[in-house]
């Protein structure tokens, strides 16, 4: 049985082991990145591939004829055509619930920064300013408090429910809007999505992408949040419509954003957010924590050996259960 895993080096650049996937398989090849013309090369042969942004088309999926499984080191499945896969009886499986924790703290941190300006008081102090101060302290920028303040929750599946409740330790209310409200929810926390955006005073975005979510904030949307609210967005960049929210902090629509992911990533260096006002930008590192990876690879290892055992799960593509064909 061969397995190779395309790329590799994201989920794992060192810190962290494969010995429970290669314990799997006498044959197990790692790669850090693979472009897709060494697809075919590196994969022919293979019974099982994992990837996490090689993408997995008909033409790729051609070049691997003897291809059963692909494990994605991922929660999104978007890297691979599920319609194609299970036609050709390929399992596909995915990781949810890994970083959970993760994402939501760096929601907060994201969030905090707009609100207390951390590291540029603390570049500040470095450059001399408080040394030189004439005060026993000083700030370059207003700094908000939280406990008080109304966060509108855009998407309520776990990570949503992992920001509530440290929305709620800082004293905050909270404005819920999704496809279906949970039971626990009160009546006045579901609410529209028109009246979480003119109502909150920070916007975080937690919900999948699909055609619905596609541009959910573009001018329309934005022009309906107040002027002083921020937007936080950890979940998928094109739920943004990126032009039009540099446009909308640019000319003081809102006032700041935060964005752990982007439309395309690695984004061109003329992506209009980069340069827009009072915009954080991280480079999609929401999800690993060294804690959250360990997890998502041992969570994709434990899918393999579920599925050479009989038992698959976490299955993604609409394929019956069918008998494990002998790797």
């Amino acid at each position: 049985m061969k397995i190779v895993v395309f790329d590799g080096y994201t989920l794992n650049p060192g810190d962290i082991s494969w010995d429970n996937l290669v314990s799997l398989s006498d044959e197990v090849n790692i790669y850090d990145r693979t472009s897709l013309s060494l697809i075919a090369e590196r994969g022919k042969d293979a019974d099982a591939v994992f990837t996490n942004k090689t993408i997995l088309m008909k033409e790729q999926l051609d070049q691997l004829p003897n291809l059963k499984y692909i494990g994605l080191l991922s929660t999104g499945i978007n890297v691979v055509d599920l319609e194609e896969t299970a036609k050709r009886g390929i399992f596909v499986t995915n990781v949810p619930d890994y970083s959970t924790n993760a994402v939501a703290q760096m929601t907060f941190s994201l969030l905090l920064e707009l609100c207390n300006h951390v590291m540029e008081h603390s570049e500040s102090v470095h450059r001399g300013e408080w040394s030189s101060n004439k005060d026993f302290c000083y700030w370059n920028l207003p700094l908000i408090e939280l406990s008080g303040k109304t966060l509108g929750i855009i998407g309520y599946g776990k990570i949503g429910r992992a920001v509530a409740k440290i929305a709620v330790a800082f004293g905050m209310n909270i404005l819920i809007s999704g496809r279906t409200q949970p039971k626990e929810i009160e009546n006045n926390q579901w609410v529209t999505l028109d009246n979480l955006l003119s109502e909150s005073d920070v916007v975080t975005v937690h919900c999948p992408l699909n055609n619905d979510t596609k541009e959910l904030i573009n001018a329309v949307s934005l022009g309906k949040m107040k002027p002083t609210a921020f937007l936080i967005n950890t979940s998928r960049g094109p739920i943004i419509n990126e032009k039009e929210l540099s446009e909308a902090l640019n000319c003081g629509i809102i006032a700041g954003a935060a964005l752990d992911v982007l439309s395309v990533e690695p984004p061109d260096i003329n992506n209009p957010l980069i340069n827009a006002k009072n915009c954080l930008i991280t480079p999609h590192i929401s999800w690993a924590s060294k804690a959250a990876r360990e997890r998502l690879m041992s969570i994709a290892a434990n899918n393999f050996k579920s599925y050479i055992n009989g038992n698959p799960i976490n299955i993604v593509n609409k394929l019956p259960v069918l008998p494990i064909r002998n790797l």
